[in-house]
């Protein structure tokens, strides 16, 4: 199988109990808070700890149909929902979506393929793919069962239940979709901020289903560049997000940002509810109150299509700098 770390607080996340007894985990720093691990055996530190894999069509969880959500067997951090499982015909568990900023992704040792880890411990889970057109949103996780634990809905949805302790006030992670030219410099520039849990590039505001780089560059499919941001709410807000995006683009350029033209390129802000529409809407009129001739496109966020894999996280694995993105005030 070819397969902004979000850390909750042990009273903020659901942490899967009774399993095994737990391992307590210390960085050897006092200032560092205590993470406790469920006790894995031989055959999941194989997996989970040494990024094995498990043989395929073997894993308990790979045509598990029930309602629920999957956990991290290590750590217990819910992973994702039964609702975003999928037969690929793999041999192991696929999901097209997870929970937001509960996976984390990086290259794989073999310089190929990306890799999928628990963002809240690193515990190994599989790999994630893109363009294989299994299902709309076009990404498979492809998951190692033996990295998983399942939760039934009807547990989760009990607090204090003999199984799971659920955060009872904990904000979910949210989302923000900014297109501002390049996605690598727009990506580079706004995963770098506190609060931000992850940042992933792909296409947003076009007629074509699942469409290629190639397409997009090409034009005619209608998309920008776009960036998904995935934040927490309890430290940093949307406004903020938003008026620093203004601040790291050029809003006052139509259908290009710096040296790249094309409408793949325009300036854009895709809400994903009427909260959302209203802040950027208002950040807009003070830019204009100032003087700004902005052209930034303001539009309901429709289904956001992720970009290749070697598209992700860009200047960090090429170690080159952004050109055409920088930091500019202007509120």
């Amino acid at each position: 199988m070819i397969g902004h770390v979000f850390v909750w607080g042990l009273s903020a996340a659901a942490i899967v109990i009774g399993l095994r007894p737990p391992t307590v985990m210390s960085a050897g720093n006092s200032t560092e808070k205590t993470m406790i691990y469920n006790k894995l055996t031989p055959d999941e530190e194989r997996v989970i700890l040494h990024k094995g894999t498990e043989m395929p069509f073997s894993g308990k969880y790979y045509l598990y149909n029930a309602d629920g959500t999957y956990t991290c067997k290590r750590c217990g951090a819910p992973l994702y929902r039964s609702t975003d499982k999928f037969d690929a015909g793999c041999g192991w568990p696929s999901f097209d979506d997870e929970i937001p900023g509960a996976i984390k992704r990086a290259p794989d040792a073999d310089g190929v393929s990306t890799e999928i880890t628990c963002a809240h411990c690193g515990g190994h889970l599989g790999h994630v793919f893109v363009g294989e057109g299994f299902t709309p949103k076009n990404v498979r996780h492809c998951v190692n069962s033996i990295s998983l634990n399942f939760v039934p809905a009807h547990e989760m949805e009990k607090t204090g239940s003999p199984k799971v302790v659920l955060a009872s006030h904990k904000a979910p992670p949210e989302k923000a979709y900014f297109a501002g030219g390049c996605f690598w410099g727009t990506e580079y520039m706004l995963e770098k901020t506190e609060g931000v849990i992850s940042v992933r590039v792909g296409y947003m505001g076009g007629h074509t289903a699942n469409p290629t780089y190639q397409q997009v560059c090409e034009g005619g499919t209608g998309h920008a560049e776009t960036a998904e941001v995935v934040f927490d709410p309890t430290k940093t807000n949307y406004e903020k997000l938003a008026r620093l995006f203004f601040e790291i683009h050029d809003p006052t350029q139509k259908n290009r940002q710096g040296p790249d033209v094309g409408e793949q390129y325009r300036s854009a802000v895709f809400y994903v509810d009427d909260t959302q529409k209203q802040i950027a809407a208002k950040l807009i009129d003070i830019l204009k109150s100032k003087g700004y001739n902005v052209v930034t496109e303001l539009s309901k966020a429709g289904t956001f299509w992720q970009a290749e894999d070697y598209h992700q996280d860009y200047y960090d694995h090429t170690g080159k700098q952004p050109y055409c993105h920088f930091y500019q005030k202007r509120f």
